[in-house]
């Protein structure tokens, strides 16, 4: 059959491999142990780049013409329309659009993301668990909010938010990253924006309010050192940008933290 490929497992079994050519492109279509199968592949793809009419992605929606009862995948779908369309092939299910691009997990789970991070999800593909999307980054988990200077144990509405209230947009422009810092989180007090910090040890004891998040951050690592040989725990300090070693230092050594975290310490020590 057209497009259809015989091939052999280690264990000596038969399978059948469906490919085309487009562009001057060799592409796996998919792969199956019913030739018939294979033989679909290859038409639904054929079909898929002849008639756009009836193989489209409409990008205001961000929906598509595909239908489950077809052999193809979902991915290779999405990947052949955006060859057609684009002439780039990208074997992520990726459409690409003007300063955008779409990724496609399900029919209808689609997230937008800006061209800046095109070569990255080229490369990697985006899985989905209970609303939380990750990718596997040099054998981690790694949540594509980390990409944002979201921190793991960050959470929606409190450290960050859409600016647009569309929760599948994760263009730049659209993510607010409230609280970026381990320990800090900002509140109003009086009209002004303010940074409180806190640290876990068994209950969470509030280290104390700042008016400018890089101070609140290093009261953050000054405690973190303060507990450093006291306590059993594994605290990530936070690193500051955009502030000299000098800065820093000379922030370190005012900050006073609150006299409750100082008391829980002088326990501890005697």
């Amino acid at each position: 059959m057209t497009g259809v490929y015989e091939a052999r497992k280690k264990s000596g079994e038969i399978y059948y491999r469906a490919s085309f050519t487009y562009k001057n492109k060799h592409i796996s279509l998919g792969s199956s142990s019913d030739e018939a199968s294979c033989h679909a592949m290859y038409n639904e793809a054929c079909e898929i780049i002849n008639n756009s009419s009836d193989h489209w992605i409409d990008t205001d929606h961000r929906t598509t013409s595909y239908n489950e009862a077809m052999t193809l995948s979902l991915g290779k779908y999405i990947s052949l329309i955006n060859f057609r369309d684009n002439n780039i092939y990208i074997k992520t299910p990726i459409y690409m659009c003007h300063k955008y691009f779409l990724y496609f997990l399900k029919e209808h789970e689609v997230l937008q993301f800006s061209t800046d991070d095109l070569f990255y999800y080229s490369n990697h593909t985006i899985m989905s668990r209970g609303g939380y999307y990750f990718v596997n980054d040099y054998g981690m988990q790694t949540s594509i909010l980390s990409r944002f200077g979201v921190r793991s144990h960050s959470v929606k509405g409190r450290d960050y938010v859409f600016k647009n209230g569309d929760t599948h947009d994760y263009r730049y422009e659209n993510i607010l990253v409230v609280n970026k810092y381990n320990g800090v989180s900002q509140f109003t007090k009086n009209g002004r924006i303010m940074y409180r910090t806190r640290i876990h040890i068994n209950g969470d004891y509030i280290l104390g309010e700042f008016s400018s998040e890089a101070e609140a951050a290093i009261a953050y690592n000054k405690a973190v050192d303060m507990l450093s040989d006291l306590v059993n725990i594994t605290y990530t300090p936070n690193y500051i940008e955009g502030i000299s070693s000098v800065e820093y230092a000379s922030l370190y050594h005012n900050i006073i933290l609150s006299k409750n975290f100082r008391n829980y310490v002088k326990s501890v020590c005697f």
